[in-house]
């Protein structure tokens, strides 16, 4: 199929197949949006009625249009969809929007459709939008090809990719009452062609775009998203709500690693790769993109707050520190400025309380001065309804000391009826304005996330060296789908550089004997067997085992408490293993998830790693950035610094052996769960004690990575 989606966003002429005459039919409504949004290319109506419409000539068939037209939107009974495509095929249209309804949403029948359309399409190298979706508009072009009901959106500088086409309705309306304007609206329906991927490029060229925000139910192509989403946040940042988030995993749970990585790990892996910003309600989605659309870049984290009120100061302070910002540390120099210009009552640190009768003047030459500050890096202002002044008033005269800043100022407007005039003003003047200082402070910090990402060096996945595909290809060759033997993983970690703990398979307590004797005491025991999954819930180890007669008993003991556990286990057999030195403990593992691929988790090891939950997952391969994030993000991480009783331990090697199971689970995808716990970190470096590996399938080869082809369906 061809690439281009040019005819969706600069399209020459548009035919609308079910063209109404009829006002309470969505064929009139549609027709009427594309004669009043101003579109200025040919606009054709085609209904097998034939009549007019809007003074135009209503066709019979799509085959008698005239040229030009390289677009069309069907709004037709979903049986008939295929046929129009055909003859939009034969015609030498190359893009078409279905907004019909009944298709896969709707049960098999409607896929059947859906399928047939597709099968259309790519005879014909038409690319589809939708079906099931409400269609696209460019404000400023101008095109509303969409059945919505006027008005629509303002002409504004945020565009806005959705999978739901009842929320598109929604934010038009919404956007207007909260004073800011759309760019672009695209409506991605079922996504039979055209993904929320493939939009992204098209609708970031566009120049009057500074902002894109996405409503997402799920992501079609994991990695091409996260590719093409690295390539758009260079230039323009991307705002995403992801709903779902709270469904049940489709990962297995039989690891510690699979209980834990569930999608959502994965998508805010991809959205930190991607330089996604993700926000957790509709509210934020829009605050942040306000902010990033009006505001400059933020040079910093330290905050100064100007406010007439001592409460809603202490409200400010509390929700800066919540949002990962700090309250800055005016300079002595602006203290005594700012004390020449209020009452001796008010206070000159930060948050600066002006108080109640603050004059529209003393905002305006506050403000000015705590921007001049170099301590500053962005501003918070207060304002409430003023006892003396109106709110308006303010507002005129903060404008222009904020429309000239290099620093973002964003706005607390407090309360509803009496500040409407400010809010006019500001939103005219594009200030982002919020009712309350947590907003505020939140379209702050996701400033200074923005202008983070950007400064950051961009590295590639750190090359891993040691290590030996080809010899885990002929391993895995020889291995049955399901959990690998433990000396099996072993061998595989040792194949990519990983330092394991000498371990050896007894069947007798007289062998386990003298395999200890062999590997010199003290001893581990653990329960040799595939079908238990966490060995000490069922009493299947014993540590610091010091003689022979220790580990004739201790086999025993071990195997009655399996048997005893889970009668039905196999392969019961123990393993001898080396006592490795003290240290810390963590967990390293790794997953394949259904759309993003190997993703790797870190975090706190032990037997209650998933009760502590103190973990993290980053996408494979990893890079230096995303697993030093890693460490941060944990206790575990942090504490291999040293804390109290636990010494310093070798964070390089914790690092190095992350490298590792990354590429790991990048090269080999058919190794489902990968699991290290614990890796035993000491200062002198990391080994891993216990691992767990499960093979779906015997088929070998390399996950697709990262840098990959952009794909077509």
């Amino acid at each position: 199929m061809k690439n281009t989606l040019a005819p969706f966003f600069d399209p020459k002429g548009i035919v609308l197949v079910g063209a109404s005459q009829n006002p309470k039919k969505l064929g009139f409504g549609l027709a009427q949006n594309l004669i009043r949004s101003g579109y200025q290319g040919e606009i054709y109506f085609v209904n097998p009625k034939g009549g007019t419409l809007f003074g135009r000539k209503i066709y019979t068939n799509i085959s008698q249009v005239p040229d030009p037209v390289d677009l069309a939107v069907l709004l037709i009974p979903a049986p008939f969809v295929a046929d129009s495509l055909t003859t939009c095929g034969k015609r030498g249209i190359p893009a078409a929007v279905i907004a019909s309804g009944g298709f896969r949403e709707s049960g098999k029948q409607g896929a059947d459709l859906e399928a047939g359309c597709l099968k259309v399409a790519r005879e014909y190298s038409i690319r589809i939008l939708g079906p099931n979706c409400i269609g696209l508009l460019d404000t400023h072009l101008p095109l509303d090809a969409t059945f919505l009901p006027p008005p629509g959106p303002t002409a504004g500088d945020v565009a806005f990719i959705s999978h739901s086409g009842a929320i598109c309705a929604a934010v038009i309306d919404w956007a207007r009452g909260q004073g800011f304007g759309l760019s672009r609206l695209v409506s991605l329906g079922n996504q039979a062609d055209v993904s929320e991927t493939d939009v992204l490029e098209p609708v970031a060229k566009d120049p009057h775009t500074r902002v894109i925000t996405l409503y997402l139910e799920g992501i079609s192509d994991g990695r091409r998203f996260v590719e093409t989403s690295q390539r758009v946040t260079q230039e323009k940042p991307i705002v995403a709500l992801k709903v779902g988030r709270f469904e049940s995993s489709q990962q297995a749970v039989s690891s510690h690693t699979g209980a834990l990585a569930g999608t959502e790990s994965a998508y805010h892996a991809a959205f930190r790769r991607a330089g996604v910003i993700r926000a957790d309600t509709s509210e934020e989605l829009f605050d942040w993109a306000r902010a990033l659309a009006w505001c400059p870049p933020s040079p910093g984290r330290n905050v100064a707050v100007l406010t007439n009120a001592g409460g809603p100061g202490v409200t400010a302070a509390d929700a800066i520190e919540g949002s990962g910002l700090n309250l800055a540390s005016l300079s002595a120099a602006t203290q005594a400025k700012l004390q020449a210009l209020l009452p001796p009552a008010a206070s000159i640190k930060n948050p600066v309380d002006m108080l109640a009768g603050a004059s529209p003047e003393q905002y305006a030459d506050c403000l000015s001065l705590l921007l001049e500050d170099t301590h500053v890096d962005s501003g918070l202002v207060i304002l409430p309804p003023p006892p003396m002044h109106s709110a308006g008033s303010v507002a005129r005269a903060l404008i222009p000391i904020i429309s000239t800043a290099s620093k973002p100022v964003v706005i607390a407007l407090m309360g509803e009826r009496m500040i409407q005039e400010a809010v006019e003003y500001f939103r005219a003047a594009r200030v982002p304005e919020y009712r309350f200082p947590e907003r505020a402070a939140s379209a702050l910090a996701i400033l200074a996330q923005r202008a983070e990402y950007l400064a950051e060096a961009k590295s590639p996945p750190v090359s891993v060296s040691n290590i030996q595909p080809d010899l885990v290809r002929t391993i895995l060759e020889n291995q049955k789908a399901g959990f690998l033997p433990s000396e099996v993983a072993n061998q595989i970690l040792a194949a990519y550089g990983i330092p394991i703990l000498k371990m050896e398979l007894a069947a007798s307590p007289k062998e386990a004997a003298d395999l200890a004797e062999d590997l010199g005491f003290p001893v581990a025991l653990k329960i040799a067997s595939d079908d238990i999954v966490h060995k000490s819930d069922v009493g299947g180890v014993l540590l610091n085992v010091a003689t022979p007669q220790d580990v004739i008993e201790g086999f025993n003991t071990i195997i009655q408490n399996s048997k005893r556990a889970q009668a039905d286990a196999h392969g019961l057999g123990i393993h001898v293993q080396q006592m490795a030195p003290s240290g810390q403990e963590v967990i390293v593992g790794a997953v394949q998830d259904t759309q993003f691929g190997a993703v790797v988790m870190f975090g706190s090891g032990g037997v209650e790693v998933e009760a502590l939950k103190d973990v993290a997952f980053s996408l494979a391969p990893l890079t230096e950035q995303e697993a030093e994030t890693l460490l941060k993000q944990t206790w575990a991480g942090r504490k291999l610094n040293g804390y109290r009783q636990f010494p310093a331990a070798n964070r390089a090697a914790v690092l190095d052996v992350l490298y590792r199971i990354g590429q790991l689970a990048s090269d080999f995808h058919q190794l489902a769960e990968i699991e290290i716990n614990p890796l035993r970190v000491t200062a002198q470096g990391a080994i891993a004690l216990d691992a767990r590996m499960k093979l779906t399938s015997t088929q070998a080869g390399p996950a697709a990575p990262i840098k990959g082809k952009d794909k077509r369906r």
